[in-house]
């Protein structure tokens, strides 16, 4: 399996909040729904490519239990494709509780679970927020590839994708193609660590 991480950021590299404004308010974060100006057919059509047929989902806790309770309320197709994939959770904390239906606990090395999991046949496991999630995994080289919106939009506060790290991590720019609003959908593959 593939790990393909799936996410909105601004030009400054924010991830926090980009649906809606109660998304993740943590540290007072006032801007929530940023990306929502900027929806284009062609970002769902990208993000259905990566997905493909036969894909599992990756998440840390948090975007796991912000995105299932909400979709679970809202309701739609959306619910659905996220209850009945196997969703993978990575949690510090072995007390978590996974209320929705196909979850699994990922706990204690976290890398290395995936990295097992790296290693079964089969889909994608694709990661869609997560920030924390996405750091832990990059020095292990455990991110196979990366489709970042990039919008047109700098926040200035927020918590971004990528944090303070020990290494640098050189990406491979595999391809880049512009909406019609004017989002960059970038494709990036992890080469070397510098």
């Amino acid at each position: 399996m593939r790990v393909l991480v799936v996410n909105h950021i601004s030009l400054d590299g924010v991830l926090q909040g980009p649906g809606r404004s109660d998304e993740d308010t943590r540290d007072g974060f006032l801007h929530g729904g940023w990306a929502e100006p900027d929806n284009d057919p062609a970002m769902g059509a990208a993000m259905g490519e990566r997905m493909g047929q036969d894909f599992a989902w990756l998440f840390g806790r948090r975007s796991y239990d912000d995105m299932l309770t909400h979709w679970n309320e809202v309701g739609g197709p959306f619910k659905d494709g996220l209850n009945q994939r196997i969703k993978y959770v990575a949690s510090s904390s072995p007390e978590t509780q996974l209320p929705w239906p196909n979850s699994t606990l990922l706990g204690g090395d976290v890398p290395a679970q995936v990295a097992a999991l790296r290693e079964q046949p089969g889909g994608n496991l694709v990661i869609m927020g997560s920030g924390q999630l996405i750091r832990s995994l990059l020095p292990h080289g455990l991110v196979d590839e990366l489709l970042l919106m990039i919008h047109p939009i700098v926040i200035g506060s927020g918590h971004g994708l990528f944090g303070p790290q020990e290494k640098a991590h050189r990406m491979q720019l595999i391809a880049c193609t512009p909406t019609a609003t004017g989002v960059l959908m970038a494709t990036y593959q992890p080469t070397t660590m510098a």
